[in-house]
């Protein structure tokens, strides 16, 4: 094995972080940062609303996973038994199709980090964070890391500011277009552990990126933890899309944050596949700080058997005329439970500003539950917010059409399945839009 879970990381104590601090040679105001970020946790409680995370065990989860080998920018060199696990992920046969860069995280270590020679002469920075904390970009880095995420913003944010380790680093100068998307894909093998990657992004005036994350994990009988953290800065007419597809297995708790401020005429947009997770919580969030700063997000969740995914979408409208626009889709079934959250704020300098959300449930059985949870926050009367919500389920008109065409049941169901969820797959590149969908067929064959 290349990587192994210490015992000596299990559970969480001053002593485990300073180890973390030590072992990642952390300047002095990383270190601070952590211990005050420990203090932070232990001081937050527990979210007083969503799932029961009753289940979850902070004293028996791993927060480090040593790594036997170091990152290399040579897929060759990578360890063997790693290489077969991306291989079959398709990594990194994306990055030769089309593909500007490729980072690949192995539990709590980056093993391979890779930037086209072309991408990285326009002045395109894309390395590990780890790496880049040392490097000439080591103040930029001081300036914007944990900045948008405060460490206190909630307890998940304050264990992962505290044993944070891998993640990116991503900095566009200002005019530059990214032709072809850059790719971070994580996989967690360990059992019992958590992973707690940092991604920080900057995208400066009139720059545009298209960043794609992938997570996938195998089943173990234990919990695991994603506590990840991202953090996007979008200039002045700026623009980035942020792709996500999780195929986390039923054990993991998935408690990520995500959070992108915009600047005037800027965009950030959302396009998220949630699938796999015991529990999910996940609340993507834009702070529109500029007039005429859009987010748009396009999001769908899964829930099968065993699993509550509690997902949404926040939006800060922070200056006039700002815009947002929030297409959420869920499917359950098994039994599984979606719930959507939505925040709203419209502040009182956000005049002509507008939102719209549209909330859409599918349920195919009868033991499933789907319910919205809205919240708006609106204090100028110049702005327009609106939202629709609505549950269906699979009528026997189109089963019947589609089994005239020759569809047998479940593939007819797993068809429409697909064409509830197209909005999202439509917005990936190929090769995620067919994850997405094969992932749509195995949920669909599991227990029907």
């Amino acid at each position: 094995m290349a990587l192994k879970t210490s015992e000596n990381y299990r559970g969480l104590s001053r002593e485990i972080v300073e180890k973390i601090s030590k072992r990642k040679n952390d300047p002095d105001w990383m270190r601070e940062l952590r211990f005050a970020a420990l203090d932070a946790y232990e001081k937050i409680k527990m979210p007083k609303f969503g799932p029961d995370l009753g289940g979850l065990d902070i004293d028996n989860i791993a927060s480090y996973v040593e790594a036997s080998s170091a990152m290399v920018d040579d897929w060759n060199k990578v360890p063997i038994e790693i290489r077969k696990t991306f291989d079959k992920l398709g990594i990194p046969e994306s990055e030769r199709n089309g593909l500007a860069g490729v980072g690949a995280q192995y539990d709590s270590e980056l093993v391979y980090h890779n930037i086209q020679q072309a991408v990285a002469e326009t002045g395109v920075v894309y390395m590990g964070l780890e790496a880049a904390i040392h490097s000439e970009y080591a103040n930029m880095i001081r300036e914007h890391f944990m900045k948008l995420v405060p460490i206190d913003d909630h307890k998940f944010a304050a264990l992962h500011a505290a044993v944070w380790s891998g993640g990116s680093f991503v900095y566009v100068p200002r005019g530059i277009s990214v032709e072809f998307p850059l790719q971070s894909y994580f996989r967690f093998n360990a059992p019992g552990a958590g992973q707690f990657e940092h991604t920080l992004i900057i995208v400066e005036e009139d720059a545009d990126l298209h960043f794609i994350e992938g997570c996938s994990a195998p089943k173990y009988n234990v919990a695991n933890l994603h506590a990840g953290c991202v953090e996007i800065f979008v200039g002045k007419n700026a623009h980035v899309k942020y792709s996500t597809v999780e195929n986390w297995s039923k054990n993991m708790y998935n408690l990520n944050t995500k959070r992108a401020i915009v600047e005037e005429g800027g965009k950030i947009e959302w396009i998220t596949g949630s699938f796999g997770s015991h529990i999910s919580m996940l609340y993507p969030m834009a702070i529109l700080n500029g007039r005429g700063a859009t987010m748009e997000y396009t999001g769908v969740s899964f829930a099968g058997h065993g699993q509550e995914l509690d997902t949404g979408v926040k939006v800060e409208h922070r200056a006039e005329k700002t815009r947002s626009i929030i297409n959420a889709k869920s499917i359950a079934k098994d039994g599984g439970v979606n719930v959507f959250r939505s925040m709203v704020k419209i502040a009182t300098e956000a005049k002509k500003s507008r939102s719209f959300t549209d909330c859409q449930s599918l349920m195919l059985d009868s033991l499933s539950k789907s319910n919205t949870v809205p919240y708006f926050n609106v204090q100028t009367n110049e702005a327009e917010v609106a939202h629709e919500a609505n549950v269906g389920k699979i009528s026997e008109k189109e089963l019947q059409y589609l089994a005239s065409r020759g569809l047998s049941e479940d593939d007819a169901r797993a068809l429409i399945v697909r064409g509830f969820a197209n909005n999202v797959s439509k917005e990936l590149p190929f090769e995620y839009a067919a994850e997405m969908n094969n992932l749509i067929k195995l949920e669909m064959s599991e227990n029907m």
